[in-house]
């Protein structure tokens, strides 16, 4: 009896013991190996506990390298300096009264050139700088006038010193002192239109290049067609009028917007579209041209 006694309180004791172990072990898994596991599930350890991960090409506690660094690293952008001012208001020279002459070329300047930067200089700078898109500021930066020096030609001395009212012009070609007469001169570029040696109105001209020259010589107006287009280059010939062959006096879109940096194919371009506008209702078929140098 009592050996069974004791082999009973035994395994009573060794149940209690066993007990005693599955809840040491179900306390060391609350305790540790649950919290791994749950922290592996989880994407985003929290915040308190993980500190910031530094970017790949940073060492930890530096300012990070990746793009967020870069405008640090990376100076201003300075801005364009500005155009210089060659020429305003107030100022008195040969170079305002080429300005003026050239500026008189494309009309933009209806007077004579006096060398004073006024009011009038002003308003036709403004003209200028406002038919290209620059800021109408009315001085003559380095801007302003570059543009206008591809576009125009170089003033002669009769451009730059016209005649006083009264004073005696220079005559034109013998050829153009009688009739109708468009009297074409190859070396001032300009078209005039005469009417019994009297000059009605003029314009800019520019002519065909060295290898498609324009004809000189005495002609004669045989078709005029206002809304012609080149049958050889395909090209838009407004207010033709057409005096030897393919070769015609006719408005140029293209010598208005490039100037002189150009060429016709032989024709007599001409820059102001108004004023061709008003000589082709004026033209008759008949009239002389008289193209010289």
């Amino acid at each position: 009896m009592t050996r069974g006694r004791t082999n009973g309180h035994g395994r009573k004791g060794r149940r209690a013991a066993t007990a005693a172990a599955g809840l040491l072990a179900l306390a060391a898994l609350a305790t540790g190996c649950e919290v791994e596991r749950v922290g592996a599930a989880q994407p985003t350890a929290p915040a308190t506990r993980t500190p910031p991960r530094p970017t790949d090409d940073a060492d930890p506690g530096s300012t990070p390298k990746g793009p967020a660094a870069t405008p640090s690293r990376t100076p201003d952008a300075r801005p364009s300096p500005r155009p210089s001012t060659l020429m305003a208001v107030g100022d008195r020279s040969e170079r305002v009264r080429e300005l003026q002459a050239r500026l008189r070329q494309i009309g933009h300047f209806g007077r004579s050139p006096t060398g004073y930067y006024g009011t009038t200089t002003i308003a036709s700078v403004r003209s200028f700088q406002d038919k290209r898109g620059l800021p109408r500021t009315g001085r003559t930066d380095t801007v302003t006038w570059e543009r206008l020096l591809a576009m125009t030609r170089r003033p002669t001395a009769g451009e730059l010193d016209t005649p006083a009212p009264g004073k005696e012009a220079v005559k034109p070609d013998a050829r153009c002192a009688e009739g109708r007469v468009l009297c074409v001169d190859k070396n001032s570029r300009t078209l005039s239109w005469m009417i019994d040696g009297h000059v009605v109105s003029s314009m800019d001209v520019r002519f065909g290049s060295q290898y498609t020259p324009t004809r000189e010589g005495t002609f004669s107006v045989y078709w005029k067609s206002r809304h012609h287009v080149s049958t050889l280059y395909g090209s838009p010939m407004p207010y033709a009028m057409f005096f030897s062959g393919g070769q015609a006096v006719h408005y140029s879109p293209d010598f208005a917007a490039r100037g002189y940096d150009g060429a016709s194919h032989g024709c007599v371009n001409v820059r102001d579209e108004g004023k061709i506008a008003s000589l082709f209702g004026q033209v008759r078929n008949g009239d002389k041209v008289v193209i010289h140098r």
